[in-house]
């Protein structure tokens, strides 16, 4: 092991960094080895990795220091930011500056930045296409990691940008599956009308991370999408109806309805939404299914996913 190269990988205990940590630590003859960064080693998955194999490093996203020291010696970093834990994109960016001088400081030869695209270059704050929230962002989620991209690429670092997709995990997590309306009937609910929404199971985002750390240099410098399949609402419900041996339809609600659910970040997400149904040629040309499928080549569909899934899903 002492002669494989160490990919340190932030938010290990989580959907996207474990699935990169998973993916590393079953490629038994790879060149690579894990560092599972987390904020807590003594939780039952940082545990759960260390049983794996990995190498569970404390590491705090918000401490410079910490950051440096878990990156020393490794030849790879995957960093991503969370900004569901406190929804600050201020927070986000101002996190991401620190990961890239972490990175800088301690030589690392390839990062991968987990991003998203900036909004704002497509819908200008004057734009009242959608409203603009927390005074200057469109979808501050996105709009956070697209402006933190800077920080990489000023420090001249040997970065890959990869855009992810909509987590299938969502239905899940984050309340998103199939619900019961007033009439009885269970429904998912999009504000995205007919257009295509790019998806994938959040375990294959750290597979694919992992097929472009496997090509060497081939990325660096590179924007990389990712996207298991690209499907309609109505597509969805119709998988989900398939799987749960139900009817589920699909119920396209107008955006600013959506926005106004009142969980907390509807208005962002709204604004997300919108921003992937009225740009849905680019965001979906961006997030090639063949080419997350050469990085990655047992990427999963949607109906693969609810096969594994379904049972986890929560229905409301």
């Amino acid at each position: 092991m002492s002669n494989k190269k160490v990919i340190a990988v932030l938010g290990a205990t989580g959907a996207q960094g474990g699935g990169l940590v998973s993916a590393i630590l079953a490629d038994k003859s790879g060149e690579f080895t894990a560092r599972a960064l987390t904020r807590n080693v003594n939780s039952d998955k940082a545990k759960a990795l260390k049983d794996l194999g990995a190498e569970v490093v404390e590491a705090d996203i918000d401490n410079y220091d910490s950051l440096k020291k878990a990156f020393e010696g490794a030849y790879g970093v995957y960093a991503v930011t969370f900004f569901w834990d406190h929804f600050s994109a201020e927070k986000e960016t101002a996190q991401a500056k620190s990961i890239a001088k972490a990175a800088k400081e301690v030589n690392v030869k390839h990062i991968i930045w987990s991003t998203f695209e900036d909004t704002r270059e497509w819908v200008p704050l004057n734009d009242d296409r959608m409203p603009t929230l927390q005074g200057k962002y469109k979808v501050p989620h996105f709009d956070s990691k697209g402006e933190a991209n800077k920080y990489f690429t000023e420090l001249n670092l040997p970065v890959t940008f990869l855009l992810t997709s909509f987590y299938w995990d969502n239905f899940i997590n984050f309340g998103m599956g199939p619900a019961k309306g007033p009439d009885g009937k269970l429904a998912i609910t999009f504000p995205m009308g007919d257009k295509k929404l790019p998806g994938i199971a959040a375990q294959d985002i750290g597979k694919s991370a992992y097929g472009i750390f496997k090509r060497g240099n081939e990325f660096i410098g590179k924007t990389v999408g990712v996207s298991g399949q690209h499907l309609t609402g109505k597509m969805m419900a119709d998988s989900f109806s398939k799987a749960l041996g139900k009817k589920v339809d699909y119920n396209a609600v107008p955006f600013d309805i959506y926005r106004g659910f009142g969980f907390p970040g509807a208005d962002d997400l709204g604004n997300m939404f919108q921003f992937k149904h009225d740009f849905e040629d680019y965001y979906c040309g961006a997030r090639s299914v063949d080419h997350t499928k050469s990085l990655n080549p047992t990427l999963m569909t949607f109906d693969d996913w609810l096969k594994q899934n379904v049972s986890k899903i929560p229905i409301k």
